[in-house]
């Protein structure tokens, strides 16, 4: 349509939205569905976070706020930044805004210029590359499959680095694999990201809190400070305090890096919603011994799950470190027929067949850059993921 600009036609729709949406309308039709697509904690968002957000209502704190963030919201992520990850700085530099989608547009579409690469991990967030496609910027794709546990080699990195690349983008734990990075790992990245000054790293912290099996969480900045001037670390209370239709994420970078996305979203969306930033003061600087109680229940969906999904399925599930996906190969199912008689040709085919016979709703992972997989959200009751289990299996002995 020639009314479009010429970067619409550069990028996609969400493939994630798009196949909560064909679940959403099969169940307003009627029929049993369970939806495993969504990343969202099923917990409700803790009362004192919610009784902040009526308290700060009825004090009429509802009008507009710094671009930014109010200075209590942001000097509570500095004290979040420097309690847990041990940065150093101060709510000068810090900023808030309306999701950590948002943090990450904003960072990109002010630092990208046409012919700019940005180096992006396989697989990946369904958004990240084609923000960089918007900023007319060329996502480049580092390999991290299930040879290497989902993480991304040095060697890889290095090979992946030209004179042009301005960002890495590096998510842990990520989203769609579960893959926590150790501090030694890192410290590997942080090393070549040495060798090539000119590449800065937006590491997206979202899945922070879920680190399982006693596992500590690391972020680059951490593991390496003299990364920091050219590092934007961004996070947010969305998976941390069930959130995500809050809307707020937060980040610390550079100054200049900062400054400019001030301008940008003073000319966007302004400031966040100033009851969800109230709401998310009380959750950073509130009490977080639930976090240990969600990640032990998060733990044990993620076991049953696995569990379930390598148990004669002809699936194969490696077990994440983090956040609450997996991201079982279906390779096996390739090339077979299910048991309604869809061929079963792409990843794509497994999961839409798997939708329509069985009512289970997954993702396939070519949306992530890395076909012949499926990702499967454990964000859900245990009653629930023991029924889809059950159901993926049923369609698994099916396929012949």
């Amino acid at each position: 349509m020639a009314f479009l600009s010429d970067a619409m036609s550069r990028i996609q729709s969400s493939a994630t939205v798009a196949i909560n949406s064909k679940a959403a309308e099969m169940k307003r039709a009627g029929q049993d569905v369970i939806s495993l697509a969504a990343g969202e904690p099923d917990f409700d968002t803790p009362q004192n976070v919610r009784d902040a957000a009526i308290k700060a209502m009825s004090e009429g704190k509802t009008r507009y706020t710094a671009v930014d963030g109010i200075p209590e919201l942001k000097e509570a992520v500095a004290a979040k930044f420097n309690r847990d990850n041990h940065l150093g700085v101060t709510a000068s530099d810090c900023f808030v805004a309306a999701g950590g989608k948002q943090i990450i547009f904003n960072a990109l579409v002010a630092t990208l210029n046409p012919g700019d690469d940005v180096v992006i991990p396989v697989p990946y967030w369904v958004s990240y590359p084609e923000i960089a496609r918007l900023c007319d910027a060329n996502p480049v794709f580092a390999v991290a499959d299930a040879s290497t546990g989902f993480k991304l080699k040095p060697e890889v990195l290095d090979a992946a680095i030209t004179p042009k690349t301005k960002w890495l983008i590096l998510n842990t734990p990520s989203n769609p694999t579960g893959a926590a990075y150790s501090n030694d790992e890192l410290r590997g990245l942080a090393d070549v990201l040495l060798k090539h000054p000119q590449v800065h790293i937006l590491t997206d912290d979202i899945y922070e809190v879920l680190v399982y099996d006693g596992g500590r969480f690391a972020t680059i900045a951490e593991v390496e400070p003299k990364l920091r001037e050219r590092t934007l670390t961004m996070n947010g209370v969305s998976k941390s305090h069930a959130m995500t239709g809050w809307r707020i994420g937060y980040c610390t970078g550079p100054k200049p890096l900062l400054g400019a996305m001030l301008n940008l979203q003073s000319q966007s969306t302004t400031n966040p919603s100033s009851i969800a930033q109230w709401a998310a003061v009380e959750a950073l600087n509130g009490p977080q011994g639930f976090l240990k109680e969600w990640r032990q229940i998060f733990q044990g969906r993620r076991d049953l799950v696995v569990k379930g999904l390598n148990a004669n399925t002809g699936l194969d599930c490696l077990t994440p470190e983090g956040a609450f996906y997996v991201f079982p190969s279906v390779k096996n199912l390739l090339g077979k027929t299910s048991g309604s008689g869809v061929a079963l040709k792409t990843d794509e085919d497994v999961v839409m067949a798997l939708l329509a016979e069985t009512g289970v709703a997954l993702v396939h992972g070519t949306a992530f850059g890395l076909p012949g997989h499926m990702r499967l959200s454990y964000a859900a009751a245990t009653s629930q993921l023991e029924d889809a289990v059950s159901r993926i299996q049923d369609f698994c002995a099916k396929v012949r």
